[in-house]
């Protein structure tokens, strides 16, 4: 497989595994708080990572431990409960959509801080993509007026803290082993997260006990192994393979995923959304094109 179709698959297959992630995140609250279950998925993902690679470690150099401490508590460590306290609130689906304003922050952010070069297409590709981002997100308001939209501002922050940690990682951790950069991001949040844990009672009788808690962590399970664990170390691969701006392109083709798990659970989807994901896959295809 040549490299740049090893990018498209990589592209393709963390949008199925985040796409899902967002009906994962609103299941698991079924029976887990947010700060339990942003904890709960740190913990978890964490022990898959270490046991997985924890000999990676070895390879990191002194150097790059400042970037990979920062990059794990605004890659990971943050938004995991931003993402949870959004979904009380606001459908998955509509959270997966406020995810695609990353690729645009990326720009914003590997351009004035990064001095990361993006070409016009990028931009322009980036600015359709959110157009069609702004109709998805007006529609599901007009759908769901019962919905606290003020909590879409947590999915917001999070997507400012991954387009600075995407530029991070291209910037800094270019030569660090995809797996290395995984484990070494979760050293520093996973004492945090069962500090966290601990403060939510979660290890109470009472909670133990709840009839929602064992399907709840079945969710938890498979969002923390795949949507978080396997798809990070397959994203910082990602990342080093291609650019910044392709790399967070992903979160324009979650919302299709998203979208579909949405409506077998139920909620809304109208033709002027299905508009909307066009304008999504044009702004895709212009940021990622080759010049003639």
């Amino acid at each position: 497989m040549t490299a740049n179709n090893t990018k498209w698959f990589y592209l393709v297959f963390l949008a199925i595994v985040w796409g899902s992630s967002f009906i994962l995140i609103k299941k698991s609250l079924l029976g887990l708080t947010p700060l339990q279950l942003g904890s709960l998925r740190i913990i978890i993902s964490g022990l898959a990572l270490f046991l997985a690679g924890f000999y990676s470690i070895r390879s990191i150099e002194r150097k790059h431990w400042k970037w990979l401490i920062i990059s794990g508590f605004i890659g990971t460590g943050f938004p995991a409960f931003l993402f949870a306290f959004a979904e009380t609130e606001i459908d998955s689906a509509i959270a997966a959509v406020l995810n695609s304003l990353t690729p645009l922050n990326t720009i914003l952010f590997g351009f004035a801080i990064f001095k990361i070069a993006s070409t016009r297409r990028q931009v322009l590709g980036v600015i359709i993509g959110f157009i069609g981002t702004a109709i998805l997100i007006a529609s599901g308001a007009d759908l769901n007026p019962d919905q606290n939209y003020l909590y879409a501002g947590f999915v917001i922050m999070s997507t400012l803290m991954y387009a600075i940690n995407v530029n991070i990682i291209k910037r800094y951790l270019q030569h660090v082993r995809p797996i290395a950069i995984a484990v070494g991001n979760f050293i520093p949040i996973i004492l945090p997260a069962l500090v966290v844990l601990i403060s939510t009672g979660f290890f109470n009788s009472e909670s133990l006990h709840s009839d929602r808690l064992g399907l709840s962590l079945f969710y938890v399970t498979l969002l923390s192994v795949f949507g978080t664990a396997l798809a990070k170390v397959l994203f910082n691969k990602l990342i080093q393979i291609s650019s910044p701006v392709f790399a967070s392109s992903v979160t324009y083709l979650m919302p299709i995923v998203s979208v579909i798990w949405g409506l077998l659970d139920g909620e809304l989807f109208s033709p002027i959304q299905v508009l909307a994901t066009a304008i999504i896959l044009l702004g895709v295809y212009l940021a990622n094109r080759r010049k003639a």
